[in-house]
């Protein structure tokens, strides 16, 4: 096996049979081990799938006593945040990254990428230093140092071309693999991100591997569209190339997608920078945590928002922000990190969340909506907080009763509860 990381172990080094993350034991794989992230994958998305005989892999699993249920997500329902989750298995609260995007203690809007962000070890570091090999590649480059914390080996397909790992003699993850990579806007990415995963498992000698997708093609249409069931059915190939190889596989969602247009096709959007000047309100900030690199996928539009003012200003902002049509909550800083488990001094002093339909945005004239796929479908409330959870092989009886799944709770799946 070229390249790959043999474990060399003295008597008195001999594994543990479990290792600790944040407070949770997991026990070592015994098999190669896949989690995915499903980036955007509604559950109708899946529902539409199994009931078209899209994933025929998928619902074979299901019949020999695999899992699918529903789960909920971090809220915010973004990207980083809740693969942070995946990998820490623990809230946002306790890992730090609330959101794509924050405002940072000197007031500058920052990207959530830096390791340095993270308020907690990943599981996949702590299986690296119990000498467990793992890999993490994510389609999206944004993630990458993310999971690169703690010295895991983590690559992107988005830059698969420029990027390398120490065992790979010098040649690019692309070059090693011996195909291009896709584009980021293009629908073949997410599918490319598990293809490379899994040679590089190989190459490597992988005990667990982490692959994060991409939500463009959700962004870009519904359950049932013609791009939807092609992606759901490269997916289930994937998994069953998987499945075949001997893995123990599963996945989770970070979040779910709704569409949030009117009958025109035009973005049901709510502007809060003109309601917050028309009431006085000065200064404020409005920070739209789904922002990231990726605007044609949602053009910075989410259905949740963090709003900086001063304590002076909380009543007049919060009156005028709640009588938007499609606001459905505001919330003060404390209420917010309470009910949704997040790290107070890294949301705003009020926290927007808009109805399914409905999705924030600063101003009209900051937000380039040019490069958009069709209509805007997107993310960030709480009416995307519903995801699939699926474990592809068999659980131990009992596994999931009396138990409200999170997303976070993936691994404990496919580690704890595998038979």
């Amino acid at each position: 096996m070229v390249g790959a990381r043999a474990l060399v172990l003295r008597p008195m080094d001999r594994p543990s049979i479990s290792f600790a993350a944040n407070g949770r034991r997991y026990r070592r794989p015994t098999r190669p081990t896949l989690a995915i992230c499903a980036d955007g994958t509604d559950p109708a998305y899946l529902d539409d799938a199994l009931a078209h005989g899209s994933m025929p892999r998928l619902a074979e699993a299901l019949d020999a006593g695999g899992t699918l249920t529903l789960g909920k997500a971090q809220v915010p329902t973004f990207t980083n945040p809740n693969n942070c989750c995946i990998v820490t298995g623990v809230s946002a609260a306790t890992h730090g990254i609330a959101g794509n995007h924050y405002r940072s203690a000197d007031g500058h809007e920052v990207q959530l990428t830096d390791p340095s962000a993270l308020r907690a070890p990943t599981i996949y570091a702590e299986a690296e230093r119990a000498g467990i090999p793992t890999l993490c590649v994510t389609a999206k480059d944004k993630l990458r140092r993310l999971l690169a914390s703690g010295g895991v080996p983590a690559v992107s397909a988005e830059n698969a071309h420029e990027q390398t790992l120490p065992e790979l003699g010098g040649l690019s993850v692309a070059e090693h693999y011996g195909r291009p990579n896709p584009g980021i806007y293009d629908p073949e990415l997410s599918s490319y991100a598990i293809d490379l995963a899994l040679h590089l498992a190989s190459e490597l000698g992988a005990m667990l591997v982490y692959v994060s997708l991409t939500d463009y093609v959700q962004h870009a249409a519904g359950p049932g569209e013609p791009l939807a069931r092609a992606f759901y059915e490269g997916f289930d190939e994937r998994l069953g190339r998987a499945l075949d190889g001997g893995w123990v596989v599963g996945f989770a969602a970070d979040h779910g997608m709704n569409a949030k247009s009117r009958p025109d096709g035009s973005p049901e959007v709510r502007y809060l920078e003109p309601v917050l000047a028309a009431a006085g309100v000065a200064p404020f900030h409005v920070i739209l945590p789904i922002t990231d690199p990726y605007v044609a996928h949602h053009g910075a539009l989410g259905s949740l928002a963090w709003v900086h003012v001063d304590a002076s200003a909380i009543d007049i902002a919060t009156e005028a922000l709640a009588a938007l049509p499609g606001v459905e909550a505001v919330l003060g800083r404390e209420s917010a990190a309470e009910a949704f488990e997040l790290p107070p001094d890294r949301i705003g002093d009020l926290v927007l969340l808009a109805d399914r339909s409905t999705v924030l945005g600063t101003a009209a004239d900051k937000h380039d909506l040019s490069g958009l796929h069709g209509r805007l479908r997107s993310h960030g409330g709480l009416h995307e907080q519903a995801v699939p959870i699926a474990v592809l092989n068999p659980l131990r009886p009992g596994a999931i009763e009396d138990r409200e799944l999170r997303n976070r709770d993936l691994h404990d799946l496919l580690l704890n509860d595998v038979l």
